[in-house]
């Protein structure tokens, strides 16, 4: 599916960063200086689109409910279906999720300019203890973090005084294997782009510090706010 140019003042952002290296945090900054952007999480949309039994939406499902990955050209025509009323009325796009690999930027190229990308740059080990750090109640889901959000007795739910438990998805070793999926599958993503010449990176520990850099790029590339 491809959809008519966007206007002028429309850009189309993608933002790439590991698992746990604040590209949520640094997404939801942007929305709230950059209201003419819309957000879109291709997780969230693939599922939105299975539950409400979209076309599209049951094309995927028939490819998941066989353990199959959902094709690039169908992951692409279900950002574009939902870009495409955004891009109609000229506001900008910034795409978390997708995509993961240079087939699927490609496949994206196809169909639209992506003229800014967003590198989020976090050490390892800063993304390792930022998320080993995390224990969770596991009836109702609260989440408590010894760093910033500590409980008020140490293993205990601060409501229930139930034990917390660690998902073995935060236990360290975990995390450094995805973090190495991630490094492989996704990271000649940042070569592709920076070739192109619309990707910069922004390196450190710290959404807040990072944040003002990544503002400052996008009001230089003249982005409105």
């Amino acid at each position: 599916m491809t959809v008519a140019a966007p206007e002028e003042e429309s850009h189309f952002l993608l933002i790439l960063g590991k698992p746990g290296g604040g590209k949520g945090t640094i997404s939801k900054k942007i929305l709230k200086d950059f209201p003419k952007i819309h957000h879109m999480s291709t997780g969230d949309l693939l599922r939105q689109h299975v539950r409400q039994k979209t076309m599209l939406g049951k094309q995927a499902k028939e490819y998941m409910d066989s353990g199959k990955l959902v094709p690039d050209n169908l992951m692409v025509d279900l950002v574009m279906e939902d870009a495409h009323p955004y891009v109609q009325q000229g506001s900008s796009l910034l795409l978390d999720g997708f995509p993961r690999t240079i087939e699927q930027a490609k496949s994206l190229d196809s169909v639209v300019n992506v003229d800014m990308v967003i590198n989020l740059e976090i050490p390892t080990e800063t993304i390792v203890e930022r998320l080993s750090d995390r224990w969770i109640h596991p009836a109702s889901g609260r989440v408590y973090s010894y760093s910033y959000k500590p409980p008020k007795l140490e293993g205990k739910d601060d409501v229930t005084g139930e034990p917390l438990v660690q998902r073995d998805d935060d236990k360290p070793e975990c995390i450094r294997n995805r973090l190495t999926s991630y490094d492989e599958v996704t990271s000649p993503l940042v070569c592709y782009y920076k070739k192109r010449g619309v990707l910069e990176t922004f390196q450190g520990t710290e959404s807040d510090k990072i944040y003002p850099l990544v503002k400052k790029w996008l009001e230089e590339k003249e982005l409105a706010h």
